[in-house]
């Protein structure tokens, strides 16, 4: 069984057919999904699609390109969201330097905050970064030694030396079917050097279809293709590389597995 980590439910390309894109990933052998929230006018369709289906869990948390747009959450909101027996996790946060949408400051601020809930729910954190290893790194290097929190780099596309970083950290990694790109020669090196027990596998559907699903919607059902290359990389089979990555992902996500 696999566990696709990280897709959008709800996003358009997916929720129109939304039974249809289940369906076919539990076909394909996905047994359970964490559909993540990038919004706080999104949190309680994603909840509520975790509550209607048994192998669905959610996320609450705000993406860095709607920090703006969040700028005055309370940390009280996203501690009281969190209390949903299917909220399992708290993001995507992060920080997003590429598309720089939202103030630079607002982003750190909105990302310090949503690790002080992670620390005190124990819930862990979903990591967005692009273009901002270095601030990332330290401001994650900074909360942990104010208190310890579990977290993940989802849709690992940073270099060798973050990667180390994050895992020194304690902080598990994800990846998508980008690892699967022509062009990510650098990534498949370092997928095969992950720690076993460190990593996970995604979607992050709609967007960032692996081959051989290129230039189509992505949908959870191809995780199982990233997973079969990732895989193969790292020499596995690929029963086990699904084995270790979804006991990956209950060890990580405790309330999932509760």
């Amino acid at each position: 069984m696999l566990i696709d980590s990280h897709c959008h439910l709800e996003y358009e390309g997916l929720v129109e057919d939304q039974q249809g894109v289940l369906a076919r990933a539990r076909a394909a052998g996905v047994g359970g999904f964490l559909n993540i929230s990038t919004r706080q006018s999104g949190w309680a369709r994603v909840v509520a699609t975790a509550t209607r289906e048994s192998d669905v869990w959610a996320s609450v948390g705000i993406h860095p390109h709607e920090a703006d747009a969040h700028a005055d959450l309370g940390e009280g909101a996203l501690l009281a969201a969190t209390e949903h027996s299917r909220v399992i996790g708290i993001g995507e946060t992060g920080l997003d330097y590429y598309y720089d949408k939202s103030d630079r400051q607002v982003q750190q601020a909105l990302f310090r905050m949503h690790i002080r809930v992670a620390r005190q729910t124990g819930l862990p954190l979903i990591i967005h970064t692009r273009e901002a290893d270095e601030d990332t790194a330290a401001i994650l290097t900074e909360e942990m030694e104010k208190g310890a929190f579990p977290a993940l780099i989802h849709c690992f596309t940073a270099s060798a030396g973050f990667a180390r970083a994050v895992l020194d950290l304690g902080l598990s990694i994800s990846l998508s079917g980008i690892v699967t790109f022509k062009n990510a020669r650098d990534l498949q090196d370092i997928a095969t050097q992950l720690p076993a027990d460190r990593l996970l596998v995604e979607t992050d559907s709609p967007f960032l279809a692996p081959v051989p699903h290129r230039g189509k919607t992505c949908e959870p059902a191809f995780v199982a293709d990233t997973a079969a290359f990732v895989a193969g990389l790292r020499g596995e089979a690929v029963e086990t590389l699904s084995e270790t990555t979804t006991r990956n992902f209950h060890a990580l996500f405790q309330k999932a597995a509760a």
